[in-house]
């Protein structure tokens, strides 16, 4: 198939390119770039006319419910939903049912996610065995079938040794470990941030240093072993401290942030909004701030949806018992784009941290468009609005607390490997 996007304005943050070209695809990759090769005849022409162009979005970190949890989502629904919010590629957490600790369950998932329309899946395996925190899983046969990197999800490793064996391991094999940076102990039987809206609301608060203390714990770690950590969904100002000193100091550390994260705080909790019932909490309103510059200066590496699917009867619930978790897929893009313009970036800046940043923390060749580059490209119109509503989600799950917002940045197509897997102008 030979694609022509024409009068578009061309935006790649990884050739630093922002300018009005035309693309041109054929067998699934970019073979030109402001003008058509030799012989270039289009079987189809997008018009972008008003719109951006750029590589594919990237998330670090979606949710797909598969194996295990059809019934909160399909693996069908959510790569309609990835499609539609411009996703060509992203990662999966492994606290699936099964967990991803075993090779030949990594290659189902993968395998049932080669279809043309779907997103290129990358699969987070378990770092270690059933994600209890005790036994380290086959990182090695893992890694083989498929995964790109290891993690425990939401869940932590209480047995500090096991943590220091698997980074260990890690680092022998140059493997990317993923953390999320929470004691459980000191997060135990907390729903919201420890402040003075969980206070007035009698809801058991989940203190900074539960971030802080499990942060400084795996950055010593890092230090002594290492190994390559991502700490996924950093939700403090004093943990974005954190991880800017130990870079500093030589550590190979990167960190993404979640993008409700980017806009909310623990005031839009309201009166117990269980939409807002998020891990890791949202938290203060200087704490969100912080986050917003970390993630502009690049502090913050990557910005991810923290995709979590829930069904109705998981949110229809008092607020500490709701279950956490939050669609994100489809409203990535719009709510970056906020991000951006509020913040005053340049969009050559703000598409970075959703396509070429996460790529390089994934350690693949994607989020680029240059010549010979996969043609995975987001085309979308950066002023078209539209109110977030349960219908106009594509996702399982209806559930997010943005429903009702009214959005700008409303994708127009999204091509996967060359192939159009949505066409907004026909809905």
């Amino acid at each position: 198939m030979k694609i022509h996007i024409r009068n578009g304005r061309l935006i790649d943050p990884a050739s630093k390119t922002d300018k009005a070209l035309d693309l041109f695809v054929a067998a699934g990759k970019v073979v030109g770039i402001g003008n058509a090769p030799a012989g270039f005849e289009a079987n189809s022409v997008l018009d972008a006319t008003g719109c951006i162009v750029c590589p594919g979005l990237i998330d670090l970190a979606a949710r797909l419910r598969e194996p295990g949890f059809e019934y909160r989502a399909t693996l069908e629904s959510e790569m309609a939903a990835a499609a539609a919010g411009g996703v060509t590629r992203l990662a999966c957490p492994p606290d699936t049912d099964p967990v991803l600790d075993e090779p030949g369950l990594v290659e189902m998932l993968t395998h049932r996610a080669r279809l043309p329309e779907f997103a290129h899946v990358h699969p987070v395996g378990a770092l270690t065995v059933q994600l209890e925190g005790k036994a380290l899983t086959e990182m090695a046969e893992l890694a083989e079938a498929g995964c790109v990197a290891f993690g425990q999800a939401n869940r932590a490793i209480v047995d500090t040794q096991v943590l220091l064996r698997a980074m260990m391991y890690a680092a022998t094999f140059d493997f990317a470990v993923w953390l999320q940076a929470q004691d459980p102990f000191l997060a135990r039987k907390g729903v919201a941030h420890d402040g003075e809206v969980a206070a007035r609301l009698g809801l058991a608060g989940i203190p900074v240093a539960a971030e802080t203390i499990a942060l400084a714990t795996i950055l010593h770690l890092a230090r002594e072993t290492g190994a390559r950590v991502h700490v996924t969904r950093i939700s403090s100002a004093a943990g974005v401290e954190m991880i800017v000193a130990a870079r500093t100091a030589g550590i190979a550390v990167t960190c993404d942030v979640a993008v409700h994260h980017l806009h909310l705080c623990d005031t839009d909790l309201g009166f117990f909004n269980a939409h807002a019932r998020l891990d890791p909490p949202l938290r203060s309103l200087r704490d969100r701030d912080a986050l917003r510059a970390g993630l502009a200066s690049g502090a913050i590496n990557a910005l991810c949806s923290d995709h979590t699917p829930v069904d109705d009867d998981g949110k229809q619930m008092p607020f500490d018992e709701a279950e956490v978790g939050a669609t994100g897929l489809e409203l990535l893009l719009p709510l970056m784009l906020k991000w951006a313009q509020e913040m005053k970036l340049p969009l050559l800046t703000a598409l970075a941290r959703v396509t070429s940043d996460p790529a390089q923390i994934l350690g693949v060749k994607a989020g680029s468009l240059a010549l010979g580059a996969a043609a995975d490209i987001c085309v979308f119109d950066p002023a078209a609005g539209f109110k977030v509503s349960r219908e106009n989600l594509r996702s399982q799950g209806k559930n997010t607390p943005f429903l009702g917002s009214e959005l700008s940045g409303r994708v127009r197509y999204t091509l996967i490997d060359g192939h159009l897997a949505f066409d907004g102008t026909l809905s």
